[in-house]
C-alpha cells in the first residue's frame, strides 16, 4: 500500500528580521511581463524586502533580466520545470532561511501601486491575522474586479469561487473583511503558518495548489483578510493561455486531486461521478466535442489516481 501523502511543515529558525518580507515569484518564460512587474516592485514605499525569483528552466531572457536587477533580487534557477507549487516552496524555504518574517506570494503578470507592500503589512498587523490579500482587477479591464477574495462550496467538494468577479468597484463593498480564500497571485503570509499547515502540495504542479493551501488554513481557523484599499491588476492567463490544452488538463486533473485529497472517500466519489457525467453531457448537448469530453474525463481520473496512490505524481 502506498504511503499516505502528508503536507510538509517547515521547522522555523529561531531568529528572523522583524518586518522583513520575502517576495516569492515563479518564472517560466516570463519575459513579456517582467518590465511592468519590476516597475511595480521597485516603486514600493516599503523598503525591507527581498525578491526571490525562482526560475523553472525558462528558455527566454527571464533569468538574465532578474540577474541584471541585482540588489534586492535573488535568482534561484531550477534545471527543469518543477511547477509553480515547487517553485513557491523553494522560494519560501529560501526566504525563511534568510530570516524573513513574512512571505509574499506574487505573480509576475501583475501591476500595482507603490503602497501595496505597506498596505498588506499594515492590514496583517491591525487585523491580527495570518494572511492579507488585495482587491484584484483585470489588467485589460482595469475597472472590473477579478477577485475580491473568495469562498468554498463544501457541498461540491470544497470548490472555490471568486467573490466580486466581473463587478465594478461601485458594486463591491469597500471594507476590510475576513474571507475564506484568495488566489496566491498576491497574498502576504506570516512565517508561522508554514509550520502549522505546511507548504504547497507539489503534486499539483500548477493550479489548485493555492486552493489547497487556502483550504488547509481555513480548516485550521486561520484568518485571511481582504483589504479593498490595496489594489492589484492581473494579466489573467497571459502566459499559460486561457483555453490551452495544458490549462485544460491541469484544471481537470487537479480539481480531482484536490477533491479526493480533502473530501471523505464516499463524497469524493460522488463529486467525481457528477463531474464526469457533466463532461459527457456537455458532449451530448454540443458544448464540447466528443474528444474534448473524453479528455476531461481522462484528466479527472488521472487526478483521482494521484490522490489515491500516495505521494508520487
Amino acid at each position: 500500500m502506498a504511503a499516505r501523502y502528508s503536507d510538509e511543515r517547515l521547522v522555523l529558525p529561531s531568529k528572523f528580521t522583524p518586518g522583513k518580507i520575502g517576495v516569492v515569484t515563479v518564472l517560466f518564460n516570463s519575459e513579456p511581463v517582467l518590465e511592468d512587474f519590476f516597475d511595480s516592485i521597485d516603486g514600493q514605499d516599503y523598503g525591507d524586502y527581498v525578491v526571490y525569483c525562482v526560475d523553472n528552466a525558462s528558455n527566454d531572457t527571464s533569468v538574465a533580466q532578474c540577474v541584471a536587477k541585482a540588489g534586492r533580487y535573488v535568482v534561484i534557477e531550477n534545471g527543469t520545470n518543477l511547477g509553480v507549487a515547487a517553485g513557491n516552496n523553494i522560494g519560501t524555504r529560501a526566504a525563511i532561511a534568510d530570516g524573513c518574517e513574512f512571505v509574499m506570494y506574487l505573480n509576475n503578470d501583475v501591476t500595482f501601486g507603490p503602497e501595496l507592500f505597506s498596505q498588506l503589512l499594515m492590514g496583517l498587523q491591525q487585523n491580527n491575522c495570518s494572511m492579507t490579500t488585495p482587491l484584484m482587477y483585470y489588467h485589460d479591464r482595469p475597472e472590473v474586479i477579478w477577485a475580491a477574495g473568495g469562498y468554498f462550496q463544501s457541498w461540491l467538494g470544497y470548490r472555490c469561487l471568486h467573490s466580486g468577479q466581473e463587478k465594478t468597484e461601485a458594486e463591491e463593498p469597500q471594507r476590510e473583511r475576513q474571507v475564506s480564500f484568495t488566489p496566491t497571485c498576491c497574498v502576504l503570509v506570516r512565517r508561522e503558518l508554514f509550520a502549522e499547515i505546511g507548504l504547497m502540495d507539489e503534486r499539483y504542479f500548477v493550479y489548485y495548489d493555492d486552493t489547497d493551501f487556502m483550504l488547509r488554513a481555513w480548516k485550521k481557523g486561520k484568518k485571511l483578510y481582504l483589504l479593498p484599499y490595496a489594489r492589484l491588476w492581473h494579466k489573467v492567463s497571459s502566459l499559460a493561455g486561457i483555453d490551452s490544452p495544458f490549462r485544460t488538463r491541469y484544471l481537470a486533473r487537479n480539481q480531482a486531486l484536490y477533491t479526493h485529497k480533502n473530501v471523505n472517500p464516499i463524497c469524493a466519489s460522488l463529486v467525481s461521478a457528477l463531474y464526469c457525467t457533466y463532461f459527457m453531457a456537455s458532449w451530448v448537448s454540443g458544448r464540447l466535442r466528443k474528444q474534448e469530453a473524453q479528455d476531461r474525463v481522462r484528466y479527472w481520473l488521472e487526478g483521482v489516481r494521484i490522490a489515491t496512490s500516495g505521494r508520487g505524481a
